[in-house]
């Protein structure tokens, strides 16, 4: 008999659209309820608020588990875009994960390979080594002595996926005039509708397991660092539901730090991931778009494994040099700056953001600089803090700063902007994974404490930004 924690996911459009609509409904009416407290009321009780609304989605998606869950997973990591509060509920969905039991995982084996798992290799472990929103992973033997990783996806979960993606869009309508009421919004519609397509586009691609395959081949052949560890796939014995591949020594994280590894362990782990992020980005034009912190593997002299390269992002070579020359503007030949450098590097990045879409054109320059400036910049100097220090070469990511604060609940926004946001025009979808994938990289290197040398990735910068670089 099935435990009710082991069932896969219930794949009834019927009776997951109920659990999704019922959970819209109790959001909509909070939030009505909250835009009609006072001002003062309404303040003092934000953050409870966004927690209740936060709590409210998470238990709708998790009951969904599957596509959900990891879509809840995905919206928590949407820093600078969601509340504080509403992010750290979402974010209980990486602790949610429950693994299938034996009979199940042998149905899946026959479904993908025709074969239960113990005639395929040599030993097979039936508990599950480790259990996510969409598969889970089990240790094996090949036959020729290899140590494998075997990732099995849960039975269903792709006939799920469009379903769950509608559901989500209803989910999270109340958040556009919800969470902060009148005066903020939490999200600005067409922001949120870029942010739920890279979640769809990325659901899609993490369901194919043989497109995960050929990105881990991808990066190995093309991003190879010293220091680095990618798994490799067995092709026999993977398919779109089943990925075998060889398995990558290391603890995570947590477990690796209470080892008490020495600095020069950490500061290595730390160079190697740092320089490998800004080889992919900004040399190839390609990231893995998720680097927390269960995706990476730590082992003895700071030797550093990646895993799950489901998620992966390949940046157009017009956002790659749109985004190398902001930074290279914003952050100017040295750190003197007065006002007419202020001015000047204001004017040269609203041409630059202008040109690219991504400001809205009909703004005059006397409008961004008193209005939209005091947005943007909170942003660059944020993402181009690393990079401050080139001149004396090191950075201490202990000294790593929050992601810039949102407008507070009561803010008249600028230029009467109802969203705090008059000057965007087009968001570009990679904005968010670049965005997302750098600040899970932050989070982490500043989890170990690392001292990095930039030099290296101030070269692949400048030499990205030129107006001649080669296309990744």
């Amino acid at each position: 008999m099935t435990a009710p924690g082991n069932k896969p996911p219930r794949t009834s459009r019927l009776g997951r659209t109920m659990t999704v609509g019922a959970a819209a409904a109790r959001m909509g009416m909070r939030a009505a309820q909250h835009r009609l407290q006072s001002e003062p009321t309404r303040a003092a009780g934000q953050a409870a608020h966004e927690a209740a609304q936060g709590e409210t989605l998470f238990s709708a998606l998790s009951q969904l588990k599957g596509t959900a869950l990891k879509a809840s997973q995905l919206l928590s990591m949407a820093d600078g875009l969601l509340p504080p509060a509403l992010r750290e509920a979402l974010g209980r969905a990486t602790h949610q994960a429950v693994p299938l039991n034996r009979a199940l995982v042998s149905r899946a084996f026959r479904q993908a390979l025709g074969q239960e798992p113990q005639a395929l290799f040599a030993h097979f472990e039936p508990e599950a080594a480790a259990a996510a929103s969409l598969g889970q992973v089990h240790r094996a033997r090949l036959h020729d002595g290899t140590a494998v990783a075997v990732k099995v996806q849960y039975p269903g979960i792709a006939q799920t996926l469009e379903t769950d993606l509608r559901l989500l869009r209803m989910a999270v309508r109340p958040l556009l005039h919800g969470v902060q009421g009148d005066s903020a919004p939490a999200l600005e519609p067409s922001v949120l509708d870029t942010l739920l397509h890279e979640i769809a586009v990325q659901l899609r691609t993490e369901l194919d397991y043989g497109h995960e395959a050929a990105q881990q081949a991808w990066f190995a052949q093309h991003t190879a660092h010293a220091g680095l560890r990618m798994a490799q796939p067995v092709p026999g014995l993977s398919t779109a539901t089943v990925l075998t591949q060889t398995w990558l020594p290391g603890q995570h994280l947590d477990a690796w730090l209470q080892t008490e590894p020495p600095a020069a362990w950490r500061d290595r782990a730390g160079q190697t991931l740092f320089d490998w992020f800004f080889q992919c980005a900004f040399e190839h034009g390609h990231i893995h778009g998720d680097l927390h912190p269960g995706n990476l593997l730590f082992d003895d002299d700071g030797v550093v494994g990646v895993l799950d390269f489901g998620c992966t992002r390949r940046l157009s070579p017009a956002f790659v040099q749109v985004l190398a020359q902001a930074w290279v503007l914003w952050l100017g030949p040295d750190d003197a700056a007065d006002d007419a450098v202020e001015r000047t590097r204001r004017h040269a990045l609203q041409r630059l953001f202008t040109r690219a879409g991504w400001v809205d054109a009909a703004m005059d320059e006397a409008t961004f600089q008193a209005h939209a400036w005091s947005q943007i910049a909170p942003v660059l100097a944020w993402s181009t803090q690393p990079l401050v220090a080139s001149s004396h070469s090191m950075y201490d990511f202990t000294l790593n700063s929050p992601f810039p604060a949102r407008p507070q609940p009561g803010e008249t926004p600028p230029h009467g902007s109802p969203d705090g946001r008059p000057w965007m025009g087009r968001v570009p979808p990679e904005m968010l994974s670049f965005d997302r994938s750098w600040y899970a990289l932050r989070h982490v290197l500043q989890r170990l404490g690392a001292r990095v040398d930039t030099r290296a990735a101030w070269q692949r910068l400048r030499a990205a930004a030129q107006p001649d670089a080669s296309a990744p």
